[in-house]
């Protein structure tokens, strides 16, 4: 497949234009490299009518059809690995190793959700009548996908939806569509028209698809603000929806914690993909017997790590991804600055240009601030002391978001005991993003609503439905 500089929608397994078209930046650069369609209501309203079209076809295929299409997925997408990778460095700006991670784990994931079977159960079977509890397609879906992971949350959503007998609108990005638009070509030889149709655009894109009639899902990831607003619009017609929101994930390093082994594992488990990750540890508690050696065993570390533009191969964190989000992260370091809070690591920004902020660690700021209790989506991290397990408790669980978080000590019964009090979908303990297809992701508080992955991320891309058969 030609990955050159021609981007369009896919549509009923056709390429389409659009009249306008949405300027893409390349975040290491700041320097526009790419132009991506944008999608008219008219262009939605005929990927709508296209899905819908096609889904009678597509949900009566047989269930082990599916299930090899989607694997193969998997499979095209490692056979254009590198070219994808590329083109995720540069329209998102994380570096090219952890690109082709990214391009290798969405290929992961959909081998091994087209491995799962949808369950029937026997409910009931007497000589007068047998009661089956079944579950069928929804009829289509609208996936809605951020910037931070363009390619693996896309096929999160993809392969599920899919296997389970949807045909599909994806929406990516308008910060980081290319990649998406790319798969929607790639996919035009494998799928019949219809059943995966691809779109980019700008803000209003996204409105539309939840609104829109002939939509019957909506699988959105991004932030709580905007996952409220997709909740409100999608319950006027009663959409089923699936909702990944932030976090502001808590890190709790008790006392015991091996410091020279759990350094680079914290660095990482704040700053990877610069920040810009949902599962990041936004909050790390250290206790204060270990708090000065810690901090410092992680700073030495951070120092060692390389910024810059993610085609230099040496290069380990990139920029963030967009203008936005950078201007709020500034703001974020502004208002720290101006509370006179002292900083461990970084506070500054590289020289030249592209959105850089090295890795900036923040120095047990009051539990009260900005930067304690926001999620600031970008490599600014407070560090924070504690004294008691109790009140460690208390603070990590405080706030909205329940999304992840992590225990670190060398003492396992009570690391456990502490994971067992958080508020949260995903922990871990002495590690930190292991994930899996086969583990649910589901966000507590205001972190999410429904579940990603697992059979139980399958199941909500179905309707139950109860069969009783007279005999």
């Amino acid at each position: 497949m030609d990955f050159g500089t021609d981007y369009t929608h896919t549509i009923a397994g056709r390429a389409v234009k659009s009249v306008t078209w949405l300027g893409i930046i390349n975040p290491a650069t700041e320097e526009q490299f790419a132009q991506a369609p944008d999608a008219s209501k008219e262009q939605l309203d005929a990927a709508v009518s296209a899905a819908r079209a096609a889904f009678p076809g597509w949900s009566s295929t047989p269930y082990e059809q599916r299930q090899a299409l989607v694997y193969r997925i998997g499979d095209m997408l490692l056979e254009h690995q590198e070219q994808f990778a590329r083109l995720l460095t540069k329209e998102q700006g994380k570096p090219l190793e952890s690109a082709r991670m990214e391009v290798g784990r969405a290929a992961h994931w959909c081998k091994e959700i087209a491995g799962f079977s949808l369950p029937e159960t026997v409910l009931d079977s007497d000589p007068e009548r047998t009661v089956l509890i079944r579950h069928v397609p929804l009829g289509v879906v609208g996936a809605i996908v951020p910037w931070n992971f363009p390619m693996t949350l896309a096929l999160w959503k993809v392969a599920p939806g899919l296997l389970a007998g949807n045909t599909m609108v994806l929406k990516p990005s308008p910060f980081t569509p290319l990649t998406a638009l790319k798969l929607g070509e790639l996919l035009c030889d494998l799928l019949p028209p219809g059943v995966l149709n691809v779109v980019s655009g700008g803000d209003a894109v996204g409105p539309w698809m939840s609104e829109h009639e002939g939509i019957d899902k909506i699988a959105f990831t991004g932030s709580t603000a905007t996952g409220r607003r997709v909740m409100e619009s999608a319950s006027r017609r009663l959409k089923r929806i699936t909702l990944e929101l932030g976090g502001n994930d808590p890190a709790i390093v008790l006392p015991d914690a091996d410091i020279d082994e759990v350094a680079p594992q914290l660095f990482w488990a704040c700053f990877a993909n610069s920040s810009q990750y949902c599962l990041a540890t936004k909050r790390l508690y250290i206790h204060e017997s270990i708090y000065d050696r810690l901090a410092s065993a992680i700073v030495e570390y951070g120092k060692s790590v390389k910024v810059g533009d993610g085609t230099d191969e040496s290069v380990q964190l990139g920029p963030v991804q967009n203008r936005l989000q950078y201007e709020r992260i500034m703001e974020l370091l502004a208002d720290c600055k101006a509370q006179g809070m002292r900083f461990l690591l970084g506070g500054d920004s590289p020289a030249g240009p592209g959105y850089f902020l090295n890795p900036t660690i923040v120095d047990n700021p009051p539990d009260d601030t900005r930067i304690v209790n926001e999620e600031p989506f970008g490599p600014i991290v407070p560090f924070l002391k504690y004294r008691t397990l109790d009140e460690v408790v208390q603070r990590a669980n405080a706030g909205e978001y329940g999304l992840g978080g992590s225990v670190w000590g060398s003492d396992a019964a009570v690391a456990r005991s502490v994971a067992d009090r958080l508020q949260c979908g995903m922990i871990w303990i002495n590690e930190i993003h292991k994930l899996t297809p086969h583990a649910p992701l589901a966000g507590h508080k205001q972190s999410g609503l429904g579940s990603e992955n697992s059979l139980e991320g399958l199941l909500s891309y179905t309707n139950t439905q109860t069969l009783s058969v007279k005999r």
